[in-house]
């Protein structure tokens, strides 16, 4: 039986991967410190036999070791998640960004262990191209807000994965996440659509930042797990970086419309300027769409739900 190692994998995403790696026989530890993951998400996995939960940290080199050596692949998901969280804690968000992947790509080249390492489309930063290739340059805006410092840590995670390719033939995997959304995901962090639910399930209303022009594709989680995992069993994949996200495109403030209609809302809409939100002179893309062709060709796998799939699952979660 094969094994998996999960970084982050009481988290939203890496709590679905959990699920899908034992549906196909695999042994799955979760190595989670729960800042931002809930122990909720992985709970009902427990009593698999297959399944173990270690709360710890990646930060630390002796757990780090001890569980690469066990393991066939490593799921590199956890980091710092979220603008605000990234906002309030921006010396944190550095430290598990790129200390804690050094210490995974160390430990997989020790062990040479095949390794994901889990990106964003935040690297792209304010590039304006549509939509982005993996080719694509990063726009980064300047070094006194916040925000982006999760885009420059996250390029920095890239080359270091890139550099262990090369230089020391580590089979590693960029995934480059754009927007995923489904159940499990909180907006305690900033994230888009299930802030927008709940604020329609319960009439309140629903807050959108910046003017509501700025265009998001949303991919569901079910359709997310079946490209890592795709790309974790195809050696044609290492030393390889991939979009993977949806290509469905919608204005936020069309989003918010749409939510209201799923959700049968009488939530009004109102917005809110992005230095309220966030921060002084806070910036955000204005569109974030992926191109996806390089992981179809490679996976032969097309998304089989649409942004309508993934609010109604969002709502029916929240009402549950």
């Amino acid at each position: 039986m094969k094994s998996v190692l999960i970084t982050g994998g009481a988290g939203f995403i890496g709590s679905h991967l959990a699920e899908f790696y034992l549906k196909h026989k695999y042994k799955v530890i979760v190595l989670d410190d729960l800042s931002t993951g809930s122990i909720d998400n992985v709970i009902h996995l427990k009593g698999d036999r297959n399944f173990s939960l270690i709360i710890d940290s990646v930060l630390k080199n002796k757990i780090i070791n001890e569980l690469t050596k066990k393991v066939d692949i490593v799921v590199h998901l956890a980091a710092a998640v979220g603008v605000n969280y990234i906002i309030d804690n921006p010396l944190k968000s550095l430290e598990i960004n790129i200390e804690g992947t050094d210490n995974i790509l160390k430990s997989c080249n020790k062990y040479k262990k095949k390794v994901m390492i889990a990106s964003s489309s935040e690297v792209y930063g304010k590039n304006e191209k549509v939509p982005f290739s993996e080719k694509d340059s990063s726009v980064i805006g300047p070094i006194t807000i916040s925000r982006w410092s999760y885009a420059c840590s996250k390029a920095i995670d890239e080359f270091f994965a890139l550099a262990y390719y090369r230089e020391k033939n580590l089979p590693v995997v960029i995934m480059r996440f754009f927007n995923t959304c489904g159940p499990r995901q909180t907006g305690r962090y900033g994230m888009v659509i299930p802030r927008f639910v709940k604020q329609a399930l319960t009439n309140k209303p629903i807050t959108i930042y910046g003017d509501g022009k700025q265009t998001r594709c949303f991919s569901h989680i079910y359709d997310v797990v079946k490209y890592v995992y795709s790309l974790s069993i195809d050696d044609r994949a290492n030393g390889e970086i991939f979009n993977i996200g949806s290509t469905e495109r919608i204005k936020i403030v069309d989003l918010a419309k749409l939510v209201v209609k799923r959700a049968n809302s009488k939530s009004r809409i109102t917005f809110v300027p992005y230095e309220d939100a966030f921060e002084k002179g806070f910036e955000d893309m204005r569109h974030r769409v992926p191109d996806i062709s390089k992981i179809v060709k490679l996976t032969g796998f097309k998304h089989e739900k649409r942004l309508t799939d993934i609010i109604d699952d969002v709502i029916e979660y929240y009402r549950r």
